[in-house]
C-alpha cells in the first residue's frame, strides 16, 4: 500500500477514534432507557398472571421496560464494571484490526486470519452467553469470514462450556417441587448438549417410559444477560451518535436494531414461552400440511420458568452433517421457512445449524427443528409487502420494488426514485443472482468493469465510491427494527445452504413458494400481485406465457434466463415445462384457488370476444348465403332485407345482480378491454349460476331486427380485441390444434371439415362411443372408431392435440371434474350477465308485456 494511502488510512481512523470517544462520553452522561415492548415483533408471553412479577434477583419474569430499568438502577456499580470489561477486550483487538488496514490493506488483514479468528473466539467465551450468541450467527456464513475464521467460530456451536451437572440436578428438582426420581426412572450423568443459555440432559419419564430431552438453564444467566443488553445498548447508543455525525442523512435507528434483538435474548430465557412457541409453531404447521420437518412434543405440565421438557429426537446435527447432505435437506428447511414466513406469519428467528437435526427415524420428518425461544411474528400487511417484493426481485422490477420499500419502511414516501431504481439494479441484482458474499463482490466487481487491470480498478472504484456516497448522502433508507430478527434467521438459513450449495440464492430458491401462494390465496392483496405477475406492466394483456411460466414455477420448474442464476424469464416457457395434464391438474386443485378466480374474468372476456366474433361471422355467411342469384329454372323472387326484418327473440334478462356479486371487489382488469358492467364482478369468486326461469334470471321475449340485435347485445370487436382474439387462436392452435383453432375463430361455416373433424373427436371420447354403441352402432362403424379402443384413443392423427385434450379431461377425477364444472359455470354465469346487460336498451325500450319467462 502507497505511504499516502496509509496516511489517508490513518487520518481517517484517527478521525473516528476521536468521534467515538466523543459520543462515548456524551452517552455515559445520559441515562439509558430500556427496549420499548409495544414497537417489538419478538412473541413474549401474554400471560397476565406472570406479567409485572419479578424473579428473586428483582428481574421481570416477562420482559418489562421499567422492571428492567429499575434493575440497572440498582445495578449501576456492576453495569459500569462489565461495561468496562467489555471496553477491555473488545478495544485492543479492534486496535489490532485497525493497524492491519492501514499497514497493509485487506491482504495484511489475511495474512493474520487465523490468530484473529482465535483471539476472536476466546474474546466471545470470555465475556459469556450473550457474544457467544453473536459468534454462532457469524459461524454460518462461509460467504462472508475467511475458513480460519469459521473453523474457530465453529466451536462456539458445540463446543461451549458446561456447568457442573450437580448444579443442573438441583436446579431441575427446585423446578419440579420433587424429587428427581418421582419424575424420571433414568437422566443422563452428564449432558449431551451445552448451549450459549442452558445444556441439555436425555432422561426417561416415570410415568410413560418416554425419552425426553430436559433443557435446564444456566445458573445467575438471566443477571448476566441483563448486564451485557446494558452494554450492547450503550454500545448501540455510541455507534448509533458516529454515525449521525458521519451520515446524518441516513435515518436507520441502530439502538432500535439492538433493542429488538435484545427483548428477543431477554425473551429466550423464559422456557414457559419457549414452550408455548413449540406447541403453537407445531400446530400451524401441522395446519399448513408441512411434512417435511418435525417439532418435537412438549410435556407442558413440566415446564417451567428455567426448565422444559420435550420429546426426544434422534438425528444428527446439521452443522454436523456433509455439504450434500446439507444440500440435499435445505430444500425442506427452506419451505419450512418461508412457510412460517409467508404463510403463517410466525416464525423461527434463530434457526442455525445446531438447532436443526438430520432425523434418524424419517417416518416422522426429514429434518427436525428445535430451540422455540426466540420467535416472531409478522402482520398479514407486510406478508404481503414482502411477497411483491420477492415478485418484483426475482422480476427485476425495481421501479415497483421502490413501492415496495416504501411500505417495509425502507425507504421514505418522498424519496428520488431516479436516483433510487439504477443504484437499485446494481446493489441488488448481483444478491439476487446468488452465491453470497463472495459472488456479489465478483458480480459487483464485473459490473463496474473491474477487470484486474489497473486502470480499470481505479476506474470502477471510483464509480462503486461515488454510487456509495450518493445512497449515504442522498438516499434516506432504513433498516426496520424487525429486520435485526428477520435479517437475523435469513442469514442464518443461507449461511447454511451455502454451505452446501456455493451458488444458492434465496429470492430465485423463494420464488416458487410465492408462485404457489400467489396461485391459491384469493385475499383481494394477494389478487393483484398475481395480476401484476400475469398481466406485466406493458400493453396490460394476459401473457400466455406468463401464465405457463408462474405455474411452472409453481409446480418447481423456474423459467430462467441464459446464466442459470438468472432473473425469472417470464417471456419464455421452460424447455422442460410440466404437461397440459399436470397443468389443468394443478389448476384444477386447491392449490390455485386464487389463479381460477383471476382468470374467470378474463375466461369471460374471451368468450365474449370469441362469442361476438363467431355469431357475426356466422350470420355474415348466412347473409352473403341467401343473397346469391336463384337457379336457372326458378322465377326471380326479390330476397327481402332479413337484417332489418322485424323478428320475435328470447334476451337474456337479469333486473338486478344477486347480492353475492353485490359484494364482491372486482379486480382491476389492465387489458383496455371491454369488462364493463356487472361482469367482472358477477364472476370473481363467487359460485352463482344463472338459471333460466329462476328468481331475477330468465328470458325476455321481444321483436326486434337483426341488425339492431348484434350491434347491441353482440356489437363488433375493436381492434385491440381483433388482435387479443387473433392470439386467442394462435394459443388454441398451440395446444389443441388447428381445427379447434379454427373453430373458436367463428369459421364454423367456412370451414366445415374442420368442424367435421371436431366433431369426430368428440364423438371418439369414451362416453360417447358408449353411447353411440348403444343408440347408432353404424355410426360408430362408418366413422371408423374402432370398438376396442377402450381407452378412448385413435389412431387417426389428424385429431392432433385436441384428441389428448379430450382424453386428459376425461381422466379427471371428481374433485377435478367439479371444479372444472364450478368454473366454467362462473364464466358462463359472467357472459349470461354482459349479455343481459346490453340487452337493457333493448328490452327496456320495447313495448311488450310479456313476462320473464
Amino acid at each position: 500500500m502507497k505511504f499516502v494511502d496509509q496516511a489517508r488510512n490513518a487520518g481517517w481512523a484517527a478521525t473516528a477514534t476521536a468521534a467515538a470517544q466523543a459520543v462515548s462520553s456524551a452517552v455515559a452522561m445520559k441515562k439509558l432507557e430500556a427496549p420499548d415492548l409495544d414497537k417489538t415483533f419478538i412473541v413474549v408471553d401474554d400471560d397476565d398472571d406472570r406479567r409485572g412479577r419479578v424473579d428473586e434477583s428483582g428481574l421481570p419474569l416477562v420482559y418489562d421496560k421499567d422492571l428492567i430499568e429499575q434493575f440497572w438502577a440498582k445495578e449501576r456499580g456492576a453495569l459500569n464494571k462489565r461495561w468496562t470489561e467489555f471496553l477491555g477486550y473488545s478495544v485492543p483487538f479492534l486496535t489490532r484490526i485497525a493497524g492491519y488496514l492501514i499497514s497493509g490493506g485487506t491482504d495484511e488483514l489475511l495474512k493474520h486470519d487465523a490468530e484473529l479468528a482465535k483471539d476472536a473466539r476466546e474474546i466471545m467465551e470470555k465475556l459469556g452467553p450473550t457474544y457467544i450468541k453473536l459468534g454462532q450467527t457469524l459461524s454460518v456464513r462461509p460467504d462472508v469470514l475467511p475458513q480460519a475464521a469459521m473453523e474457530q467460530l465453529a466451536i462456539l456451536q458445540d463446543g461451549v462450556k458446561v456447568f457442573p451437572s450437580d448444579v443442573a440436578l438441583k436446579v431441575i428438582e427446585q423446578e419440579l417441587g420433587q424429587p428427581i426420581a418421582a419424575v424420571f426412572d433414568e437422566i443422563s450423568e452428564e449432558p449431551v448438549a451445552a448451549a450459549s443459555l442452558a445444556q441439555v440432559y436425555r432422561g426417561r419419564l416415570r410415568s410413560n417410559g418416554q425419552y425426553v430431552a430436559i433443557k435446564v438453564q444456566r445458573p445467575d444467566i438471566r443477571e448476566t444477560v441483563s448486564k451485557d443488553l446494558y452494554v450492547l445498548r450503550r454500545a448501540a447508543e455510541v455507534y448509533q451518535g458516529v454515525f449521525d455525525r458521519f451520515v446524518p442523512q441516513q435515518r436507520t435507528d441502530y439502538v432500535a436494531l439492538l433493542n429488538e434483538w435484545a427483548v428477543g435474548f431477554y425473551t429466550e430465557l423464559d422456557f414457559l414461552n419457549e414452550a408455548k412457541n413449540q406447541m403453537r409453531l407445531k400446530k400451524l404447521l401441522e395446519d399448513q400440511d408441512n411434512k417435511g420437518v418435525y417439532i418435537p412434543e412438549v410435556y407442558e405440565d413440566l415446564c417451567t420458568r428455567k426448565l422444559l421438557i420435550s420429546e426426544w429426537v434422534e438425528g444428527v446435527k446439521l452443522s454436523k452433517c456433509e455439504p450434500e447432505e446439507i444440500r440435499d435437506l435445505i430444500a425442506v428447511g427452506q419451505e419450512c421457512f418461508l412457510t412460517q414466513l409467508l404463510q403463517v406469519g410466525f416464525f423461527h428467528g434463530d434457526p442455525h445449524p445446531g438447532n436443526l437435526l438430520k432425523l434418524t427415524d424419517t417416518s416422522k420428518g426429514k429434518i427436525a427443528l428445535l430451540d422455540f425461544g426466540l420467535m416472531a411474528r409478522v402482520q398479514t400487511s407486510d406478508i404481503d409487502k414482502m411477497v411483491s417484493s420477492i415478485i418484483h426481485l426475482a422480476n427485476k422490477d425495481y421501479a415497483s420494488l421502490v413501492d415496495d420499500f416504501i411500505g417495509l419502511g425502507i425507504l421514505p414516501e418522498d424519496c428520488d426514485r431516479a436516483k433510487v431504481v439504477p443504484l437499485m439494479d446494481k446493489a441488488l441484482s448481483p444478491y439476487v443472482k446468488g452465491g453470497g458474499a463472495k459472488k456479489y463482490e465478483e458480480e459487483l466487481k464485473k459490473m463496474y468493469g473491474m477487470d484486474g487491470t489497473a486502470r480499470a480498478n481505479v476506474g470502477g472504484f471510483q464509480a462503486m465510491t461515488q454510487d456509495a456516497l450518493t445512497v449515504m448522502n442522498d438516499i434516506p433508507f432504513t433498516i426496520p427494527p424487525y429486520f435485526a430478527i428477520l435479517g437475523k434467521a435469513v442469514v442464518t438459513l443461507e449461511g447454511l445452504a451455502l454451505t452446501g450449495n456455493p451458488d444458492y440464492g434465496i429470492i430465485m430458491e423463494a420464488y416458487p413458494f410465492v408462485a404457489r401462494k400467489l396461485l391459491k390465496e384469493d385475499r383481494p392483496e394477494v389478487q393483484r400481485s398475481l395480476q401484476q405477475v400475469l398481466y406485466g406492466t406493458g400493453d396490460g394483456k394476459l401473457g400466455a406465457e406468463r401464465l405457463a411460466v408462474i405455474i411452472n414455477s409453481a409446480l418447481g420448474v423456474v423459467a430462467r434466463g441464459n446464466d442459470a442464476n438468472a432473473f425469472i424469464d417470464f417471456d419464455s416457457i421452460p424447455e422442460d415445462a410440466v404437461g397440459l395434464d399436470t397443468a389443468l391438474r394443478f389448476f384444477l386443485s386447491n392449490k390455485t384457488t386464487s389463479l381460477r378466480n383471476l382468470l374467470v374474468e378474463e375466461a369471460v372476456s374471451v368468450s365474449d370476444i370469441l362469442l361476438r366474433q363467431g355469431v357475426r361471422k356466422t350470420m355474415g355467411t348466412l347473409s352473403v348465403n341467401l343473397r346469391r342469384p336463384p337457379l336457372p329454372f326458378l322465377p326471380s323472387l326479390p330476397v327481402p332485407d332479413l337484417n332489418n326484418l322485424p323478428i320475435p327473440v328470447l334476451l337474456p334478462s337479469l333486473t338486478e345482480a344477486p347480492a353475492a356479486f353485490q359484494d364482491s371487489e372486482p379486480i382491476t382488469n389492465k387489458r383496455g378491454i371491454d369488462t364493463s358492467t356487472s361482469a367482472a364482478t358477477a364472476t370473481t369468486g363467487s359460485d352463482w349460476n344463472p338459471g333460466i326461469g329462476r328468481g331475477s334470471v330468465g328470458l325476455k321475449p321481444v321483436v326486434v331486427t337483426p341488425s339492431k340485435l348484434l350491434d347491441t347485445t353482440l356489437p363488433k370487436l375493436s381492434r385491440e380485441e381483433e388482435l387479443y382474439a387473433l392470439s386467442i387462436k394462435d394459443l388454441t392452435t398451440q395446444v389443441l390444434g388447428p381445427d379447434a383453432a379454427s373453430l373458436i375463430n367463428g369459421d364454423a361455416l367456412s370451414d366445415p371439415t374442420s368442424l367435421a373433424r371436431v366433431l369426430v373427436a368428440f364423438l371418439a371420447t369414451p362416453d360417447m362411443k358408449s353411447a353411440l354403441r348403444v343408440i347408432a352402432p353404424d355410426l360408430l362403424g362408418a366413422l371408423d372408431v374402432s370398438n376396442s379402443d377402450a381407452d378412448g384413443t385413435t389412431s387417426n392423427t389428424e385429431y392432433g392435440n385436441l384428441s389428448d385434450a379430450q382424453k386428459i379431461i376425461v381422466d379427471l377425477n371428481d374433485e377435478e371434474r367439479t371444479e372444472l364444472t364450478n368454473f366454467l359455470q362462473k364464466v358462463l354465469s359472467g357472459v349470461w350477465v354482459k349479455l343481459s346487460e346490453r340487452s337493457k336498451s333493448i328490452t327496456q325500450s320495447e313495448s311488450t308485456s310479456a313476462p320473464v319467462l
